[in-house]
């Protein structure tokens, strides 16, 4: 079946309708989800029951970019600042220096097992250098695996800020395989540029995006995510434009939305929510359709023996030397170290090749997607047996609710005070967005000149205003206080 405009809704909605479906009966068969969007793909394509002809690197190519810009951007403003800053180092040095060991490594293997130029080797172990944020959020979140000190937002932040990393080792060994003339040491600017310019502008688009968001007076709710979309893309082509890296100030400029005060944070965060999922199973139905099933037969046997080796030797040895100077159990090491996913973001890597028309280009991409999927299946279905297995795990009924979970799920507080804005406090005359109060404090109502107001974060405090929030201990009702001006 060739897609036309005629068709492509219908056959677009029904493999999206199969996706859903199929996810939500996959774990009860130990199967990652990923996986069956993935399958679902393969079925739907040339040489499956759909007959779908999709044979465009490009188009494909495209849709990652757009999918990625979403699962990252989503992964980012549900991470926790306070969670992530206690292992910032570690989850930096894993996602910059673990990366570049892994391709290194791998790359050296390849190079010993092929008959792949050095450069050839290296660039395939670039693409599948990173772990990848895709199959990392969604397995670890639809398992609710919790794990201990501090594992889980490791494994997040390095997932979600490594891509970047294995982007410009992409993109420079891609041009050494291009131009054979030029030395290795000419790609060294180029990094550089990348990973300074991207986050400088992750930063700065930021404190913009922020600013615009809070700023801006909408007359619908519903305008506040699109309007966060439209930054959210404008971060990325800017980035790149200038020759910044766009992966990486997406995920940055995500990570300082996600902690500060918005207006309508609510509904962008469920909105990011429910996009990221849709953006992961397009993005997996798409690089289903893309693979040819057939041609990656020949590839079987050195695919396994390349992906057992970056699982076993190559992504251990990664962790294990990149955390080699921090104070850190073996068994997290261990479990870190097993936690490698890879899944789509390589496959979206290997099509630079294939655009590129670098000779080998059909290979490299072949053996990628086939170390993607062995290492979902592999991993990802592992994951909670082996977290259970080192001890790493948390018992079920320990496991704790973060505030991201509580702002989307809209869970009750424990207790809620009443607040009279007096004359002369300095929260009057002020928005709510704008008084910084407690994460885990909401005011769910104000009483004003005997009417209700049910407030939003543009709403403007005024004089003898009665705000009723609700909170979980003293001492969020003692922050309430200050942040209203208050004496305690």
């Amino acid at each position: 079946m060739n897609l036309t405009i005629e068709n492509i809704l219908l056959v677009g909605s029904l493999l999206l309708l199969i996706s859903v479906i199929a996810g939500k009966t996959s774990y009860r068969f130990g199967v990652p989800t990923l996986i069956l969007f993935l399958a679902i793909g393969m079925l739907a394509g040339s040489e499956g029951i759909g007959g779908i002809a999709f044979n465009d690197p490009q188009i494909a190519q495209f849709i990652g970019i757009v999918s990625l810009n979403f699962i990252l951007f989503s992964g980012g403003l549900d991470t926790n600042w306070r969670s992530v800053k206690p292992i910032l180092r570690e989850g930096v040095v894993l996602s910059t220096l673990g990366v570049f060991l892994t391709a290194m490594t791998l790359g050296m293997f390849v190079y010993w097992v092929t008959d792949f130029t050095i450069y050839e080797s290296l660039l395939l172990g670039s693409i599948v250098s990173s772990t990848d944020a895709a199959a990392v959020f969604s397995i670890l979140r639809s398992k609710s695996l919790a794990l201990k000190t501090n594992l889980r937002p490791t494994l997040e932040l390095e997932s979600g800020s490594n891509d970047p990393m294995a982007y410009v080792l992409t993109l420079a060994f891609l041009s050494l395989v291009i131009n054979q003339d030029q030395d290795v040491t000419s790609i060294i600017p180029m990094f550089f540029v990348q990973m300074i310019l991207g986050g400088i502008a992750g930063l700065g688009f930021g404190k913009l995006t922020k600013f615009i968001i809070n700023r801006i007076r909408l007359d619908f709710e519903g305008l506040y995510p699109v309007l966060m979309i439209a930054m959210m893309f404008i971060t990325f082509s800017a980035t790149d434009y200038v020759g910044g890296n766009g992966f990486l100030a997406i995920y940055i400029c995500a990570v300082f939305l996600g902690n500060q005060d918005l207006i309508h944070k609510k509904t962008i965060l469920q909105m990011y929510d429910g996009l990221a999922w849709l953006m992961q199973i397009v993005l997996f139905l798409t690089l289903g359709l893309l693979v040819t099933p057939s041609d990656m037969v020949p590839f079987i046997g050195i695919g396994l023996l390349i992906s057992i080796f970056l699982i076993l030797v190559a992504r251990p040895i990664s962790v294990f030397l990149g955390l080699a100077f921090f104070k850190m159990k073996m068994r997290r090491r261990v479990y870190i170290s097993w936690v490698g996913l890879r899944g789509a973001v390589p496959i979206v890597f290997a099509t630079y090749p294939l655009l590129a028309g670098v000779e080998k280009a059909h290979i490299i991409f072949n053996i990628v997607f086939f170390i993607s999927v062995t290492s979902v299946l592999i991993q990802g279905t592992t994951l909670s047996v082996v977290a259970k297995w080192l001890h790493v795990a948390i018992p079920e009924k320990a496991k704790k609710i973060t505030e991201t979970d509580k702002i989307l799920l809209d869970l009750p507080k424990s207790s809620m005070q009443e607040f009279e804005i007096v004359p002369g406090l300095q929260a009057i005359e002020k928005r709510i967005v704008d008084l910084h109060f407690p994460h885990s404090a909401f005011i769910v109502m104000i009483k004003r000149n005997g009417t209700y107001i049910r407030p939003g974060g543009s709403t403007v405090i005024k004089p003898n205003d009665v705000l009723m929030v609700l909170a979980d201990s003293v001492a969020d009702f003692e922050k309430v206080n200050s942040s209203l001006g208050k004496k305690a």
